[in-house]
């Protein structure tokens, strides 16, 4: 870590962890969001319909949620990929705008990839 202070005098730091990450470019960057996206989409694609099956979080703490509604579903995992936190937040906008149909708009953003 190192120091550094800009053109009006404020400092900040240059953190050596970030410059080690490795950064996908190209064809394999698209495989990874790809996969990403599909993955969030093959988790709520089981919970849609009638026969739709519930599924069990657990959290960090260890309480466990049991639903089937895609919005609780998206809401109560933690996801880190920035492209299947898209799918979460098109979820949210779905609800907020609608207030149904989260788990159908993320399996079909999902099905377009």
């Amino acid at each position: 870590m190192s120091m550094v202070y800009d053109e009006y005098g404020r400092p900040f730091m240059i953190l050596r962890e970030q410059q080690a990450k490795a950064r996908l470019k190209g064809i394999e960057a698209q495989k990874s969001n790809i996969l990403a996206a599909r993955s969030v989409s093959n988790i709520l694609r089981t919970s849609l319909g009638p026969k739709g099956m519930d599924k069990m979080l657990v959290n960090s703490d260890g309480q466990v949620t049991i639903s089937n509604d895609g919005a609780t579903i998206l809401d109560k995992m933690e996801v880190e990929h920035q492209v299947a936190r898209l799918l979460v937040e098109l979820s949210q906008s779905q609800d907020n705008e609608i207030g149904d149909g989260t788990t159908g708009v993320v399996v079909l953003a999902g099905g377009l990839f």
